[in-house]
Order: structure tokens, then C-alpha cells, then sequence
């Protein structure tokens, strides 16, 4: 006998401003979550969930747009996300009297795998996904939400309402860096919260995490049962290796270059090191590395240390052809322009590798996983210029 359908709640505001709350299958996640449990295949893309007709396939499919490149179709066994399901319940501590909360739409697949954890462990489970922060940070404290999946970007901005939330005990955050002026802003806000940062991609999933007493700067160790490895000597930087049993099975459409296995290990061209004590710091994608006047530089460092400014609500670092240093950056920001940013990274980074020039953009292009679209992002700069 299947068991009774999960309590799934959301809400959300329509295209008309109207706040809409429901509950009940939302869109279609009991389904989705018996799919999971009986290893049914399934399709979560930006307009859809579905459950595939063809029974024979123990898979299932989300579509991952990175923010350089066009959408990719990810292929993984139910298995992969189940074994991390019973991961987290063990090492967190999770019940059934939790209640699951995600801001984003499960065409992310952070949003999808914090909902579909919930309605496993059998948990109330609740969406936000399309509520301005302040809705946001008040449904949470409403609904004593006490496990929340989410980026930074949108814990900056809850943090940002001044809203506290004592209700939250385990935040999973991912898809992103914290900085140390967010930290204190979420021990503030989230009191009786521990704070999981993660790192990990569509086709690897969980790859590192920590907590307390993880350096700043570092994403934290191997996530249990995961095998990191830098292609460098300890301490130094090289590309990150991952075995584990949560990785992907393949890509179902599309595909990317710097995706590759090797005796049983996967990269996906992400560039770090690790510490004596295994502490993973992740430096930004190998295809993002721009080198100017032959010094490597990551823009995800930049733009790490842009977003701890509060004036500062989304932003993008994008290398320009200079004929004198080879490449220079330039930084494209949504929010208020009343900081010297320029000089405030002139100092922090130096003149070389700091942007040389700021542009404004109210209309900031994000991918669906609320990601800047890079791509879009250096089209309209070619406008600019």
C-alpha cells in the first residue's frame, strides 16, 4: 500500500502581484517522490515535472543551465540521491517532525533535491519559490521552517530583511561562497541554526562540506563516503577529482568538454586545493581563469568579495581584451551605487587583477538557479562598449 501523501505547501506570488498559498501535490512531488522511492524515471525541466511513460529506465533527468553555457541534461540513478538522503538524515539529525523549507523553483535542481529529501524522510515540506525576501523571510518564521536548502544570494538577501528566524535549525547552503560579514549576518539571524555550506554540481552532487570550525574561505572536507583528489601536489592548486556514489550517470542532451572520468574519479573543470587536514578551497571553474599580465586570476574571487558589500545585490566579473596585459576585468553590478568599489578592490586586490571598469545593470540577467547568465551578461556588455 503507497503511502498517505506528504504535507507540500507553497506560496507564492502571481504574475498579477496576488499571493497564492496552497498545499496538497505541488507541482506533482508526491508523484515525483514515489518515483524516487520505486526508482519510476522522471523529467524536471524550467516549465515542467513529469513522470517519464517508459517504466524500464531506473533514471531520472534534470535539466542544469550553467551560467557560460547552454542547458545540459543530467542523468542520474534515484539510488544517487537516496543514498545522500540517508546521509544527512543520520549526520543532521532529521525527523519527521521537521519542516522543509526551499526558496527556489525545483527547476533548480538545490530546490528539487532539498523538496524531494523532505517528502522522503516524510517531513512537512514548503516552497517559497517567487516571494519578494521580506514574504520570504516572514513565511519561514510563520511556518517555524527548521531545515532550509538555499544559495547565498538568497540568504543575503533574508538576512538583509532584518527578519530573524529562530525556528532554523540545519541550513543547507549551496551554489555558491560565503563571505565572513554573512556568516555573522546568518549567526544573527538564524540563532539556533548550524550552518552546512556545501560544494558540489549537478553531476556530482555532494562533494564537500563544513561547519563549525571550518577555515573561512574553505567549502569544508569530503562529504561522507566521497574521495577527493587534486591533480597537484598537497597544498598546491589543481583540478578537483571526485569518486563517490552520488555522481551522475551521464548527460542524457548536451554535454560539456571539461566533464571527464578517469579511473573512477570525475571532474567537471573546477580548479581548487587541499590542506593537510583535508579542507577543500575551491579558487572557480578552469574555463572562467583569466590571466592578466601573467597572473591567474579567478573572477569568482571578485565577485565574492563584491557581494559582502550590502550595496551590492547581484554581480558578474568578465574578462575584456586589453592589447597591453592580454585580458583586463570589468564588473557588472545590480544594486546602489554609492560605494567606491573600484578602489575598495584596488585595495584588496591590487590594480592588476581588480576590475578596471563598473557597470550598473537594474536589469540583471540570471539563470534559472538564480546564477548570473554570463552569457547574457557579455552580450549586453557589448553594447556598453
Amino acid at each position: 500500500m503507497p503511502p498517505p501523501p506528504h504535507d507540500l505547501r507553497f506560496a507564492w506570488r502571481s504574475p498579477q502581484g496576488v499571493m497564492v498559498h496552497g498545499r496538497g501535490s505541488w507541482p506533482s512531488i508526491t508523484a515525483l517522490e514515489h518515483a524516487v522511492r520505486d526508482a519510476r524515471p522522471f523529467l524536471v525541466g524550467p516549465e515542467e515535472a513529469s513522470i517519464v511513460a517508459d517504466t524500464s529506465d531506473a533514471l531520472f533527468y534534470t535539466r542544469s543551465g550553467g551560467t557560460t553555457g547552454p542547458a545540459k541534461t543530467i542523468r542520474r540513478t534515484h539510488a544517487s540521491w537516496i543514498a545522500s538522503f540517508d546521509v544527512n538524515q543520520s549526520v543532521l539529525g532529521l525527523t519527521g517532525a521537521d519542516k522543509y523549507g526551499v526558496l527556489g523553483d525545483i527547476a533548480h535542481s538545490l530546490a528539487l533535491y532539498g523538496v524531494l529529501e523532505g517528502a522522503h524522510l516524510g517531513t512537512e515540506v514548503h516552497s517559497f519559490s517567487g516571494l519578494r525576501p521580506r514574504e520570504q523571510a516572514n513565511a519561514l518564521r510563520d511556518a517555524e521552517i527548521t531545515v532550509l536548502y538555499t544559495t547565498p544570494t538568497q540568504l543575503r538577501l533574508l538576512c538583509n530583511t532584518g527578519i530573524d528566524l529562530p525556528s532554523l535549525r540545519n541550513i543547507l547552503c549551496g551554489g555558491g561562497r560565503l563571505d565572513a560579514a554573512l556568516f555573522e549576518q546568518i549567526q544573527s539571524a538564524c540563532p539556533n541554526a548550524q550552518l552546512r555550506e556545501f560544494y558540489g554540481a549537478s553531476e556530482t552532487s555532494f562533494i564537500a562540506w563544513g561547519g563549525r570550525g571550518t577555515p573561512l574561505g574553505s567549502v569544508g572536507q569530503a562529504y561522507p563516503h566521497v574521495s577527493i583528489r587534486i591533480d597537484a601536489p598537497q597544498g598546491q592548486t589543481g583540478e578537483i577529482w571526485v569518486k563517490s556514489p552520488y555522481l551522475f550517470d551521464g548527460y542524457a542532451n548536451g554535454g560539456c568538454d571539461e566533464t571527464r572520468w578517469s579511473d573512477g574519479y570525475l571532474a567537471v573543470g573546477e580548479i581548487g586545493r587541499l590542506d593537510a587536514r583535508g579542507h577543500l578551497t575551491v579558487l572557480g571553474r578552469k574555463n572562467r581563469m583569466v590571466t592578466i599580465a601573467d597572473q591567474n586570476v579567478f573572477p569568482e574571487d571578485i565577485e565574492s568579495y563584491l557581494l559582502g558589500w550590502s550595496q551590492v545585490r547581484h554581480c558578474a566579473v568578465m574578462p575584456r581584451v586589453d592589447p597591453v596585459r592580454g585580458s583586463v576585468l570589468v564588473a557588472v553590478i545590480q544594486g546602489e551605487g554609492t560605494v567606491d568599489l573600484r578602489e575598495a578592490c584596488r585595495q584588496h586586490f591590487g590594480p592588476l587583477a581588480s576590475p578596471r571598469a563598473f557597470y550598473w545593470h537594474e536589469d540583471f540577467p540570471l539563470t534559472v538557479a538564480g546564477k548570473p547568465d554570463l552569457s547574457a551578461i557579455g552580450i549586453w556588455l557589448e553594447d556598453q562598449t
